[in-house]
């Protein structure tokens, strides 16, 4: 493997993990007093990163078929088809499949779900690890294309920012909902978990407006989908702190 090839390399793995890792030390340190553990954060973002990526291709694909949709491509495939299939991937198979296989990655670190907020914090850890990942799909994809130009940069940009808070917030909510019900004795997953994917599937559909209209409705659509994803993040970091402080 030649210094160039190593170089690519390092670009695309770190535009796709440096993002999630910084955000992912910023959620873990929003908590004052009785921090995760390193391990079990790291733990749960491997979990996002490697196994809820897998399971979340398996499972998609099944029902890609099931629905009888011809081409089994990946979701980073079908934003080039202007269809409304494409719509009915992105914005509910794809929210309903990668919000569950994500969350499931909470289960590993059962020991260290101590209080109400450890589910907000390891449901993050879990949704940025499978953004990181994500991430890596579109961009190598973008530079497959591309090469290290204007787009690339757009693309390492926007889903730094959007993609990534997106999934570590609706990751938080369907975690919070796993220690909630744990701590308060009801039923509680269900219902959190709907509404991941309801911020999933409205993310991704106001990221793919693209795909109905162009211009300047286009572009409002992706500021409106950016900044969703910066006060979901928002809102969970305030959840934490609130949880911490009894309030």
């Amino acid at each position: 493997m030649n210094q160039e090839i190593i170089l690519t390399v390092a670009i695309l793995l770190g535009a796709a993990f440096i993002p999630s890792l910084i955000y992912l030390v910023w959620i873990r340190n929003t908590e004052k007093y009785g921090r995760k553990r390193w391990s079990d954060v790291m733990k749960t973002f491997s979990w996002g990163a490697v196994f809820s990526v897998i399971f979340a291709v398996i499972l998609s694909l099944v029902l890609v078929g099931f629905i009888s949709i011809p081409t089994l491509q990946r979701e980073y495939e079908f934003l080039q088809d202007d269809t409304i299939q494409t719509l009915i991937i992105v914005c509910v198979i794809a929210p309903f499949v990668e919000e569950f296989t994500k969350v499931m990655g909470v289960f590993t670190v059962k020991d260290a779900l101590t209080d109400k907020q450890s589910g907000l914090i390891f449901g993050a850890s879990c949704g940025l690890g499978f953004a990181a990942t994500e991430n890596l799909l579109y961009e190598g994809s973008t530079y497959m294309a591309e090469g290290f130009g204007a787009a690339f940069i757009a693309i390492v940009l926007v889903r730094s920012i959007a993609s990534t808070l997106l999934h570590g917030s609706a990751s938080a909510v369907a975690g919070y909902g796993i220690t909630k019900g744990k701590f308060e004795g009801t039923p509680s997953f269900l219902p959190y978990y709907l509404i991941a994917v309801f911020m999933h599937g409205a993310f991704n559909f106001l990221a793919s407006i693209n795909l109905l209209y162009r211009g300047r409705i286009s572009m409002l659509a992706l500021v409106a989908a950016i900044l969703f994803a910066m006060l979901s993040m928002k809102f969970v970091r305030k959840k934490i702190i609130e949880l911490e402080m009894g309030v």
